[in-house]
């Protein structure tokens, strides 16, 4: 098998020995079924971060005084935000994060093929599939939060 990128559609292994791709019409349905998986691999990614904040139960606030200019003293407030291990919401998290890094190994090795037509179906594939399910995340800047 070939190291170096290539754009052949005769004898290409696609993630599994019975799966050899030999046609240019078997490229082409393996270049539409890897562009999808790509995408459906974005949504699931956002789908979580979703499914991550409606399911935080338990959300506390800690207030504490610091110096602030000219002897004054300010409020800063720390959000703590958690769910419970044996719940419901963690434990489709848990599938869910087991699917997706499974799928995510699935594209890094289709890409390991190296053919040309596979690599920009994963590519094209997670572009459209941001482009598609990532305008709705909002990205809200919370001036409190510490954590990098």
């Amino acid at each position: 098998q070939a190291m170096t990128f290539h754009f052949s559609y005769e004898n290409v292994p696609l993630l599994f020995s019975g799966l050899t791709i030999n046609t240019p019409g078997e490229m082409a349905g393996a270049f539409v079924a890897v562009f999808f998986l790509a995408m459906f691999y974005e949504g699931l990614k956002i789908a979580r971060e979703c499914l991550l904040r409606k399911s935080q139960v338990s959300i506390r606030y800690n207030s504490m005084p610091v110096p602030g200019p000219n002897g004054t003293i300010l409020m800063e407030t720390h959000k703590t935000v958690g769910q419970q291990m044996l719940s419901f919401p963690h434990l489709l998290q848990t599938v869910l994060h087991i699917i997706q890094v499974v799928v995510s190994y699935f594209l890094m090795l289709i890409f390991m093929t190296y053919n040309g037509y596979l690599c920009i179906a994963v590519a094209a594939g997670a572009g459209m599939g941001y482009f598609f399910f990532s305008w709705k995340k909002a990205v809200v800047v919370d001036i409190t939060e510490h954590c990098h």
